[in-house]
């Protein structure tokens, strides 16, 4: 009985010694076929883990198809640094608020990380092989001095150790005066899209410069602001298809053929307000947190 009630104690020693804030866990995701889980942390790190499969004697032994529940780390990378804005006289933070996985198209994986301005595409692959008998360099990697070279050789792979790399492939910037809450691919392959607390912006993987707006509801005044976007996301299968919410508990059906701009949405779906529960306090919540936007980001008038 004693020892039940210390064991809650020797926990929170444990967790106050160990773990920092830089390690609180901010997000998670799933690739598509769910063997690998990509965590951010706080700290700005992201974290791979792998499932690990077993072998074909042991599933059989425990009448069981071949996935074990276990999942080790597979591989750790540090996805963005702290950062300071100096014209707007603003920290940035490095934690990470969401992060997506791309279609598998070939060997590589590849994966989209944000903090609240920067979005990040990574480049994650195994190496096992490693190339040899070079003609201009020897085996420690130096140049030779072409007059020794007597002779061509072709190149060959010998299996190595397994490497895991990953790489920053583009840097994805600037793109939002606000926190970038929520990122998503879409399913063509090609394009995803970013969004704020107050825009919509659709990028092209290929293209890192620039963007464009598809959702804005900033209004003239910030003392007019009702509303907040809180999450949008891409329809799985129509690339021209999405939705977004907000913190008045809608959600905004969007579709990209009617208009280029989707300030206007095709479909609502919202529960309706009684008259007689309504409450001052998020009108009141939101007027407090439009005019804290407006003097610390000293937004233009547009």
């Amino acid at each position: 009985m004693g020892e039940d009630a210390e064991s809650p104690k020797i926990n929170h020693t444990f967790l106050r010694d160990y773990v920092t804030e830089a390690d609180v866990i901010s997000t998670v995701e799933f690739n598509q076929t769910g063997d690998l889980l990509a965590t951010g942390d706080k700290g700005g790190r992201v974290v791979i883990f792998q499932r690990e499969t077993e072998s074909k004697g042991e599933s059989d032994e425990s009448g069981e198809a071949g996935d074990s529940g276990e999942y080790n780390v597979y591989s750790t990378f540090q996805s963005h640094e702290p950062d300071f804005d100096y014209l707007k006289s603003l920290e940035i933070e490095e934690k990470i608020n969401k992060i997506r996985w791309l279609p598998q198209q070939n060997a590589a994986h590849f994966l989209l990380s944000t903090n609240d301005k920067t979005i990040k595409l990574w480049k994650v692959s195994e190496r096992d092989k490693r190339p040899e008998g070079y003609n201009l360099k020897d085996e420690e990697g130096r140049l030779k001095d072409i007059s020794t070279i007597t002779s061509l050789q072709v190149p060959v792979l010998k299996p190595t150790d397994l490497m895991v790399e990953v790489r920053p492939r583009r840097v994805f910037a600037n793109g939002h005066t606000y926190h970038v809450n929520s990122i998503s691919v879409n399913s063509d392959g090609e394009t995803y899209l970013s969004a704020d607390d107050l825009r919509i912006n659709m990028w092209h993987l290929g293209i890192s410069d620039r963007s464009f707006n598809i959702v804005d509801i900033k209004p003239v005044n910030m003392e007019d602001l009702t509303e907040v976007i809180t999450a949008a996301e891409f329809h799985p299968h129509h690339c021209h298809l999405f939705v977004y919410s907000s913190s008045k508990g809608t959600l905004r059906l969007c579709d990209m053929r009617a208009s280029a701009l989707c300030d206007r949405h095709t479909k609502l779906f919202e529960e309706p307000e009684d008259p007689g529960s309504r409450s001052f306090l998020l009108r009141d919540h939101l007027l407090c947190v439009g005019r804290q936007v407006q003097s610390q980001w000293a937004l233009p008038a547009d």
